[in-house]
């Protein structure tokens, strides 16, 4: 498998890729380019073609499935020359802030030219059905053991473990999918909580971000370590705006969340609210939340456990190993229908070109 990257910005180099390999078969291609201009832009894209180019013609990429998690990066994908193009709609990405204006455009070329899409939500699966053909939906699934390793006591990181109790904590990124307004009401109705928040900001100025003595910004931390903070928590917090952005998200952690068995505060998100209503605490006004957060600390060891049986339950169908094992039966019905000369040429090789990712 090979993986492309987003480009990196890199002023001072001629154009490169930086190569590594994090798994077994599995080969992840950072573009550095001298362009500033942000993920697949038009700007980036000169720069990008002849990157692919030389790629091509150094290794024998072509004639493979490619996985398409952007439509910006629609315009490089020939090179490939692939013979299966799937595309994995996880966000309405028009909607989001700073979004190209070149993308609904892109996003109609590469619902034409896909032959099978995946979409990361229900809600999101609703308004993207009648746009192809071959629409499956596949919301985001959890590694429920590595999540649960919060239940068995790890050691918390030095930079939470002297923070008093009650611990509110979210990890993900800080964009303008977040309530900025409701943090800052959180924290100032109860100094006495201490609200953290791991994960990088992107796309929005860190000044604007709500600053408070009790709320704690720590930064990006690596997947590895997410259980042991989960660990130190008495709450996690989905404290999502209600925005464009936000209209058909279907946040992954909210599956990571039950298997540390903590409770769940979040605003009502479709795609929280819907299938998880009776297992999370919803509020959707800074007070309204506040108040699902007093209820959820102060609820019984007997509610904590019903919640916790419900919790249990929506684990037990959903598996990482499951959804893949689906996508790929999926994806041998369309290789079976192609001629067998075309169906001969395609190998088992999957070139993902990501904008973001089920696991984010």
């Amino acid at each position: 498998m090979v993986v492309i990257e987003e480009p990196v910005h890199d002023p001072h180099a001629a154009s490169h890729w930086e190569q590594h390999h994090p798994h077994p078969n599995v080969t992840v291609f950072r573009p550095h380019t001298p362009c500033a201009a942000w993920g697949f832009a038009d700007a980036q894209l000169p720069y990008l073609h002849r990157l692919t180019e030389r790629l091509v013609q150094e290794a024998p990429l072509q004639r493979g499935l490619v996985w398409m998690y952007t439509p910006m990066a629609l315009p490089l994908i020939d090179v490939f020359e692939p013979e299966v193009i799937i595309f994995d709609c996880m966000d309405e990405l028009s909607a989001f802030d700073l979004a190209p204006p070149q993308l609904v455009e892109r996003e109609h070329q590469l619902f034409t030219r896909a032959d099978l899409v995946f979409t990361g939500g229900p809600s999101l699966y609703r308004v993207k059905k009648h746009r192809h053909p071959n629409v499956h939906l596949f919301p985001s699934s959890v590694d429920a053991a590595h999540f649960r390793q919060a239940l068995d006591g790890l050691p918390e990181p030095a930079d939470q473990v002297l923070l008093p109790r009650p611990r509110l904590g979210f990890f993900g990124v800080l964009d303008e999918r977040l309530d900025r307004p409701l943090l800052a009401h959180l924290t100032a109705a109860h100094p006495d909580w201490q609200v953290v928040l791991i994960g990088p900001v992107v796309k929005i100025d860190p000044a604007l971000l709500p600053q408070a003595p009790n709320l704690h910004y720590l930064g990006q931390r690596s997947y590895e370590m997410l259980p042991a903070y989960l660990a130190g928590w008495d709450i996690c917090l989905l404290p999502f705006a209600r925005n464009a952005a936000t209209q058909f998200i279907s946040p992954t952690k909210t599956l990571e969340y039950m298997a540390a068995e903590r409770p769940i505060v979040s605003t009502s998100i479709t795609d929280v609210r819907e299938p998880y209503g009776d297992i999370v605490y919803l509020g959707d006004t800074p007070e309204a939340f506040v108040a699902a957060c007093e209820r959820a600390l102060a609820s019984s060891q007997e509610e904590r456990a019903q919640r916790a049986e419900k919790m249990h339950a929506v684990l037990k169908h959903t598996s990482w190993d499951a959804t893949v094992a689906a996508m790929q039966r999926l994806i041998e019905v369309v290789r079976q229908r192609r001629p067998a000369s075309v169906s001969a040429a395609v190998d088992d090789r999957l070139w993902h070109v990501p904008g973001c990712n089920r696991l984010e």
